[in-house]
């Protein structure tokens, strides 16, 4: 089993009573305020009972998959908000389930991993777009928590459907061009040169806003993380850096030799090309 047991301090009626309430206090804080939906990905039919019947106690709707074809299979349903990865299942690649997750769709991920010394495999995890991590074994007080701190930076702007919803503004939002790219800040769609679409998570979306509206000018990662709206509930210290690994990824014709944006040491980044907005 790949999850922790929560702590249970007997103590008198009262005293547990008092407990309880004081856990529900703290659960009820990660709760959605609307339904969302879970999809579990991992081949343990014991850990997905326990996690859907967790989850499912506490307002999610919860969709399991043993493997990718079934959850490719549950991600049709646009309705999935959330996927909980195990990147160590028995038949597949965990990496190429999630390259092929992010390809497909920007809905957030937590990766799960079984060793604590696998820190190749959450630092590529999350250069490969993943939102967070749990090594197993886990608390499922923890996993709430790590599930309601994503979705809150997910839901921190408006989705597309949200945007869609909203009476059209009388002034038009301008494009953002930049050394042959094509950024269309209201539809949050990325052209590269050649004309291609590049999806961006909301994240790297906000963060090369960031650099857009200060072109040419030294940014501190502690400006970039306000940018990027990756506030103190991210899980980690580096987040930034992850982030524009990503970024680079997908702007840079070479990422280990960037032109658009540098690392200035001891003082944070700079996004070294003109913006023209159209």
């Amino acid at each position: 089993m790949a999850v922790q047991p929560e702590p249970n301090d007997e103590g008198t009626p009262s005293q547990m009573y008092g407990q309880q309430e004081e856990q529900h206090r703290r659960d009820a804080s990660d709760r959605p305020s609307a339904a969302k939906s879970i999809l579990v990905v991992d081949d343990d039919a014991a850990l997905q009972g326990m996690v859907a019947a967790y989850l499912g106690d506490r307002g999610f709707d919860v969709v399991t998959a043993a493997n990718g074809h079934e959850m490719m299979q549950a991600l049709k349903d646009p309705a999935i908000d959330l996927v909980l990865l195990d990147l160590h299942l028995p038949t597949e690649d965990g990496m190429a389930l999630l390259r092929r997750l992010r390809a497909e769709s920007n809905v957030p991920v937590i990766i799960l991993t079984g060793h604590r010394r696998e820190e190749v495999d959450r630092v590529v995890g999350l250069e490969l777009g993943a939102d967070d991590f749990l090594l197993k074994p886990f608390g499922l007080r923890e996993l709430l928590a790590r599930i309601g701190a994503v979705l809150r930076r997910y839901e921190a702007g408006a989705s597309p459907a949200q945007d869609a919803a909203k009476p059209p503004k009388a002034e038009r939002v301008p494009c953002l061009r930049f050394a042959g790219w094509v950024l269309d800040p209201r539809r949050r769609h990325l052209t590269s040169p050649g004309g291609e679409a590049v999806p961006l998570t909301k994240g790297e979306f906000n963060l090369l806003m960031g650099f857009l509206r200060a072109p040419r000018q030294v940014l501190s990662r502690e400006q970039l993380l306000a940018a990027s709206r990756i506030h103190d509930d991210e899980v980690f210290d580096r987040s930034i850096d992850v982030t524009i690994l990503r970024l680079r990824r997908k702007l840079e014709v070479d990422p280990a030799q960037p032109a658009l944006i540098l690392t200035q040491r001891g003082t944070g980044y700079v996004f070294a090309s003109d913006v023209r907005r159209e």
